[in-house]
């Protein structure tokens, strides 16, 4: 019997997740394999290398400098994330990831990219995060604040563009029971973009067709996705984790209060479902 995680993707809101995954792993609950997007696979590796309160520790500390991520960033590289001090300081030398033990766990670990000439999803799997640390620069790069990346011969944008939540694709990879953690409460539907930010997209990314196709149509394939999780989850092929409350955070949230309070839910919801988890796994 084969399990994986799903994790949603939202920036900070990926918090949420954290504290989820933080409940998961004081329980010691068996993992196979996990499919992150965006942020959800930022801090979600943490789970496979066993790292119980890093993601929220090193963001309380060093969300709010100016080296890792603000409008700072974004003038001087075109990214809001700050790529040397994010994606290399932090994990390399001031707050270590644990790469050994995410090695030794043997869990299967994939970052979803979506490829700018395609438009389409790209499901990387991720064997060693220092060596393929471009990857999760690469799901987590935000249309307009963040330059495309390059991993091999092609560039790469926000796995949640083209696939905000692969379960389809979890599922079609064989795995028996699968978890998903979201970021956005039960009742919310995205909207589709506004004339304006409709123009300023195809502004931005009309010579690449598939991509802005992507990028308006995103709304809809989101909610056609919310629905089929309900529908899973109602046959009980899947399980759904998902704030029990909406929490007003940006995506670049640098508030320690807000970060904290997004976590702590995502605690107290893990806490709760944790039964319902358990008695899942084991059917």
């Amino acid at each position: 019997m084969s399990t994986a995680l799903v994790l949603e993707g939202g920036g900070m809101r990926g918090m949420y997740t954290s504290g989820v995954l933080d409940v998961m792993l004081e329980r010691e609950i068996p993992v196979d394999g996990i499919l992150g997007v965006s942020a959800g696979a930022l801090f979600g590796v943490n789970y496979f290398s066993g790292q119980r309160g890093r993601a929220i520790r090193y963001n309380l500390k060093y969300a709010g400098d100016k080296r890792y991520m603000g409008v700072r960033s974004l003038i001087r590289t075109g990214n809001l994330i700050g790529r040397e001090f994010a994606f290399y300081e932090v994990p390399f030398t001031l707050d270590v990831f644990d790469e050994e033990a995410f090695e030794r766990s043997g869990g299967a670990f994939y970052a979803v990219i979506t490829n700018v000439r395609t438009g389409q999803a790209e499901y990387v799997k991720i064997d060693n995060v220092f060596e393929q640390m471009e990857v999760l620069r690469a799901t987590s790069a935000m249309p307009f604040v963040s330059k495309p990346v390059r991993y091999g011969k092609e560039y790469y944008l926000d796995g949640g563009i083209a696939d905000s939540i692969p379960v389809k694709k979890c599922l079609d990879m064989g795995y028996d029971k699968v978890a998903v953690v979201l970021t956005r409460p039960l009742e919310y539907r995205k909207k589709p973009f506004g004339p304006a930010a409709e123009k300023a997209i195809r502004r931005k990314y009309g010579h690449l067709e598939e991509l802005t196709e992507s990028i308006l149509s995103r709304y809809r394939v989101y909610n056609e996705t919310v629905e089929e999780l309900s529908r899973l989850e109602k046959e009980g092929r899947i399980l759904v984790i998902r704030p029990s409350r909406t929490v007003k955070i940006s995506r670049v949230e640098k508030r320690r209060e807000k970060l904290m309070e997004m976590y702590r839910l995502g605690e107290s919801d893990g806490r709760e479902a944790m039964e319902r988890l358990e008695a899942y796994l084991k059917a």
